[in-house]
């Protein structure tokens, strides 16, 4: 006799898989990019934050001020374009930064910087529970937000188990819909330079990074460079099971349970606990069986009037 979670994992597993929007599940039998980044390498130059931020500039929110006030007040305003020079922290602006990790380790002092972003979930529950369908997964592992039809309602972070999305006020669709109750903004972090892979060229922290930090390729294979990286340097690897499995893998030489007690963690700043896979709990495949149609509709209906709002501007 099947059990409750039996029974909700096949329903997700099966007919979810083809009411959530389009490239909201990772597609089967096909190869996702990972990222493999090599934490005894980097020397925390910030030349990737840098690259992040002018490569990704255009899709930066613009938001109109003054905000219109919300209802219920509880939700609060989100504002970070005054602040768009912080680079310590994720935010709306700043989609990758770094941790630096001072620890001492069987004896040897280290100093581990460890660039942090979205890490790219392979089951990502940020796409599979967002309400709206604004949140997707591509074929190629990406998981990304899109901007025209996010309300701002900040389930992608609630539901993230390192709480990575960032929202900003005052930009999105919510303004031309119910601007005092729908929502409150856009949510922002990594797309993994979608744009540029999509051009056949590397994510821009990759190719700015002078030490070669970073490598991205197939998943299956990643994950064999990592487990071969970590042998040689008696290393540990985070990422390859953590929510489930990730598409950003990490290496240290520090196991990293040490390296998360030494970092500053809390808004904005991920820590690096190991995390169970958030999708296998049952309310999240309840949840996720329940709003797929929805989220389908949801995500229908938001773009055909993102694009007639559009069509009435240009008219204007």
């Amino acid at each position: 006799m099947l059990s409750r979670r039996k029974f909700l994992q096949g329903m997700v597993a099966g007919s979810a898989l083809s009411l959530l929007p389009k490239g909201a599940k990772a597609v089967r039998d096909e190869e996702e990019l990972a990222t493999l980044l090599d934490l005894s390498k980097c020397i925390g130059c910030g030349a990737c934050v840098e690259a992040c931020k002018e490569t990704n500039a255009h899709k930066f929110p613009k938001p109109q001020k003054p905000f219109p006030r919300m209802y219920p007040s509880r939700v609060k305003v989100a504002d970070w374009s005054d602040k768009q020079d912080v680079d310590d922290r994720l935010t709306p602006y700043n989609w990758l930064f770094i941790q630096t990790a001072y620890v001492t380790w069987q004896g040897k002092e280290y100093e581990i910087n460890i660039p942090r972003r979205c890490l790219h979930c392979q089951n990502p529950p940020c796409a599979n529970l967002c309400p709206w369908g604004a949140c997707l997964k591509q074929k190629n592992g990406i998981v990304r937000i899109n901007s025209e039809i996010c309300l701002g309602g900040s389930k992608c972070k609630s539901v993230c188990p390192w709480h990575i999305p960032e929202r900003q006020t005052g930009v999105g669709l919510y303004l031309k819909l119910l601007p005092s109750y729908a929502g409150n903004g856009v949510m922002y972090k990594c797309d993994r330079c979608y744009d540029r892979l999509e051009k056949g060229l590397l994510p821009a922290c990759i190719e700015a990074c002078p030490e070669g930090v970073q490598t991205i390729g197939p998943r299956k294979e990643i994950i064999a460079k990592a487990h071969q990286l970590a042998k040689e340097m008696s290393g540990y690897i985070y990422g390859e099971k953590e929510n489930g499995g990730t598409n950003t893998i990490y290496v240290s030489p520090v196991p990293f349970e040490v390296l998360n007690k030494a970092i500053d963690t809390g808004p904005g700043r991920p820590h690096l606990k190991p995390v169970p896979n958030s999708m296998a709990l049952e309310e999240n495949l309840g949840w996720a069986v329940l709003t797929a149609p929805l989220a389908g509709l949801a995500a229908g209906a938001l773009k055909v009037v993102s694009k007639l709002k559009k069509g009435e501007e240009k008219n204007e």
